[in-house]
């Protein structure tokens, strides 16, 4: 048999055997301590709906085709990991494949430690748009504010078509030097600022009083340990003031982080009613999440401020504050990401980061590329970065709102939202996600990078 033939024939095996192996494997028994339950479910899904093998005829003739006759050489490997990249990228803005670096990244970002400059950025077509400064990092001190835009790193222009290794060199050594050339936004002409890296090590929780029984509490991200300190600090506070009056709740610039992070947080200040309801295709991502008793404030009055760079997760929270009319709303109109993102571990160390899921307010709604509407607006929107999110967020082929049925069924299961409670907590780790499946690895903000 020709060498052709021989690789075209491979190429179809390693094509049909995981839906083989799916057939198989949806038989066996799964183990109780893995993500195997969602595995299953998915398993039996391909199994049912194999791949048409004319498509896979017609792949295996590309592959040749660029083997035989492209420019340069490239290698089978190279080329099927574009090909699973672009499976994945042509989903939607928020789904890839994440080879062991980038899940590496990952896991550092939900950390909370990494060494850059404190920024966060969403990965969308169009100009590299920063979506927040990070508290107390060399990007907020140099001035960086959300709405910005990168030009430019250390003199040379970014690539459009190169965004992953721009990005990648925004991460460094602590106590080496970068230069970014800026464009504010609303402004007419960009500057050069030239930046530190440090270790970034960033407290997801500060707060403090505006006046005796009234405090502040800034939010800038959900990582796994939020919920926890957030009730350190309310606490700590109390003790020391005595109960507290009322509150501000700062959610602005505030890109997202863990789902469940950001559901404990809803529920601390909510004694009953629905948080927020995910739905998707798989029976794991049809959640509903539930308040329990043990309102922080004792129903203390609540102010929420958001901005556009309140996103994902932060949304979560602010939309269900908002519709069990449990804080008032001020700022401008969020972010609008309402999809959940989970990882699907793959035995190499590799990983699928999957749209699995979109969240609905109590109400019903869904939050995606619209954001949510402050009861009480202030400020103005930096100049073009609504129409940017609204393009780059649309969901592909589904609409941004619930129907009116999804609505009133939100609407009754927010009134009846004592039934069926669950203590809702960040789960064992930065890595859980309660909801997405097992051992899925939440990504609440998406394609928002920390840098």
């Amino acid at each position: 048999m020709p060498e052709s033939a021989m690789r075209r024939l491979l190429i179809v095996l390693a094509v049909l055997l995981p839906c083989a192996c799916a057939a198989a494997d949806a038989a066996l028994p799964a183990p109780a301590s893995t993500a195997a339950a969602p595995a299953a479910a998915i398993s039996a899904q391909a199994a049912n709906a194999g791949p048409d093998l004319k498509d896979i005829a017609t792949f295996t003739r590309v592959f040749e085709i660029i083997k035989q006759a492209y420019v340069d050489p490239v290698s089978d490997h190279a080329l099927m990991q574009s090909a699973l990249r672009g499976m994945l990228s042509g989903l939607d803005p928020h789904s890839e494949f994440l080879d062991a670096k980038a899940l590496h990244q990952l896991d550092e970002d939900t950390s909370g430690e990494y060494a850059g400059l404190g920024i966060e950025v969403a990965e969308v077509k169009g100009p590299l748009r920063i979506i927040a400064p990070i508290d107390g990092t060399p990007a907020q001190k140099a001035g960086i504010r959300a709405g910005d835009i990168i030009l430019g790193i250390d003199g040379k222009a970014i690539d459009p078509d190169a965004l992953d290794a721009a990005l990648d060199t925004l991460r460094g050594k602590p106590g080496s030097v970068i230069t970014l050339t800026i464009l504010h936004a609303g402004a007419s002409q960009p500057i050069n600022l030239r930046l530190v890296r440090e270790t970034i090590q960033v407290p997801s929780v500060r707060s403090r009083l505006l006046a005796p029984g009234f405090a502040y509490v800034r939010i800038s991200q959900f990582q796994a340990d939020t919920t926890s300190e957030l009730q350190r600090q309310i606490n700590a506070l109390q003790r020391k003031d005595g109960p507290l009056k009322g509150a501000v709740l700062d959610l602005r610039s505030n890109p997202g982080g863990l789902v469940t992070a950001a559901v404990a947080v809803a529920d601390d200040f909510l004694d009953s009613g629905v948080i927020v309801s995910t739905r998707g295709r798989l029976s794991q991502s049809d959640t509903i999440f539930r308040a329990t008793p043990g309102d922080l404030l004792h129903g203390a009055p609540l102010v929420v401020l958001i901005d556009g760079g309140t996103a994902s997760a932060a949304e979560i929270v602010a939309g269900a504050l908002k519709d069990n009319h449990r804080a008032v709303l001020m700022g401008r109109r969020s972010f609008g990401k309402g999809s959940v993102q989970s990882v699907l571990p793959l035995p190499d160390g590799d990983a699928v980061k999957l749209t699995t899921a979109r969240y609905y307010t109590p109400d019903g709604d869904s939050i995606q590329a619209h954001g949510i509407t402050p009861g009480h607006r202030t400020g103005r929107q930096p100049a073009g970065q609504r129409q940017q999110v609204a393009r780059a967020e649309q969901p592909r082929g589904r609409p941004a709102r619930a129907s009116r049925r999804q609505r009133q069924r939100g609407r009754e299961q927010r009134r009846h939202g004592r039934t069926g409670r669950r203590r809702l907590v960040a789960g064992s780790g930065p890595a859980r996600c309660a909801g997405a499946g097992g051992g899925a690895r939440a990504a609440g903000a998406g394609n928002i990078r920390a840098l």
